[in-house]
């Protein structure tokens, strides 16, 4: 294959990010030791963000996007990988500064690449994405800390967003009791479907009550939000609980005291998913393979075909999108 389809970002005239579907040469793919015919990607939230310029995402223009990608090699250069291999590859620079998965074809660093596990389909491994590498690497780094299911009941918030979803899921199958913080009470339903044993809403905090700590409730939470409600967590924690702070949905600020870490030994870890290198990424897909596969992964995951990308990413940017989607490359 030397032209291929891709989904290309670039800016306009105004100096935003914009995007297309177009034709590419092989030619012009970034430099790399893998090649491989990219057959899913996926769409996270940052992937929306990227594309439609409302997140200044994009560190280089233009560029492919999408953070995900999951094919076959067709060339390799790093003797761990042969024609053919099912290889997976996410985060990193992928879709930011150098080309991502919205194309048939892609050429990346061996060292971003990672053999598809047994027991993964490579659509599989897109319905789980960055989201679920995210949402398995917090559990992972939890339970690293100490946190096993006998010590409480773990939160969740965020909870209907593609990686808070994946972690109820996970933890429930795991035997964890899972509590999901929301803001939506139409979604109660489904929450407990994934195997939240409560829901609880957001809209009953009230921040303005909440105290520097209060009665511990939860021996561990994976926050997606940030801001008061990740104040309000580490004021409500067990002791030696541990919180694994994974985004900032509501705010990257965090105004908050030191008694919950001194007073209670309350651990506050953060999770990077974009660098982190071999070999817990490896370990974090093999568990993602066996014991952290979602047992309700298909109930969660739609698909759209490339030509169906522009139209998609709107849903993200205004809080509609549910689940996760999985985007057929080939």
């Amino acid at each position: 294959m030397t032209d291929f389809k891709a989904l290309l970002i670039e800016q306009d005239a105004n100096g935003k990010a914009c995007h297309r579907l177009t034709t590419m040469s092989a030619a012009q793919l970034d430099a790399g030791e893998v090649t491989l015919r990219v057959h899913y990607s996926s769409i996270n939230y940052k992937d929306a963000l990227a594309a439609t310029g409302v997140g200044k995402i994009i560190r280089r223009f233009p560029c492919i996007g999408g953070i995900d990608m999951a094919g076959e090699v067709v060339a390799s250069q790093d003797a761990r990988f042969k024609p053919g291999d099912a290889v997976i590859a996410t985060s990193f620079d992928i879709g930011v500064s150098h080309h991502g998965g919205y194309a048939e074809l892609a050429r990346v660093p061996a060292k971003w690449v990672v053999p598809l596990p047994a027991g993964l389909s490579l659509f599989d491994s897109m319905a789980l994405g960055t989201a679920g590498f995210t949402a398995a690497l917090a559990i992972m780094r939890m339970e690293d800390n100490g946190l096993t299911p006998d010590k409480g009941p773990v939160v969740v918030t965020g909870a209907t967003g593609g990686v808070g979803g994946l972690a109820i899921d996970m933890l429930a199958r795991l035997g964890y009791e899972v509590v999901a913080l929301t803001s939506k009470a139409t979604e109660e339903a489904k929450l407990m479907a994934l195997g939240a044993t409560r829901v609880m809403l957001t809209s009953s905090i009230d921040h303005a009550k909440v105290r520097p700590m209060e009665a511990g409730q939860w021996a561990g939470a994976v926050d997606n939000v940030g801001g008061p409600i990740l104040h309000w967590l580490l004021a409500n924690m067990k002791q030696a609980g541990t919180v694994a702070s994974i985004g900032n949905a509501a705010s990257f600020k965090l105004e908050t005291t030191v008694f919950p870490f001194i007073l209670r030994g309350v651990s506050l870890l953060g999770v990077d998913s974009g660098y982190m290198s071999f070999p817990t990424r490896q370990r974090v897909w093999d568990r993602l393979a066996t014991d952290l596969r979602p047992a309700h992964l298909a109930e969660v995951t739609r698909s759209i075909a490339l030509a169906e990308l522009p139209s998609a990413f709107d849903d993200f940017i205004q809080g509609r999108a549910k689940g996760r989607t999985v985007v057929r490359v080939i």
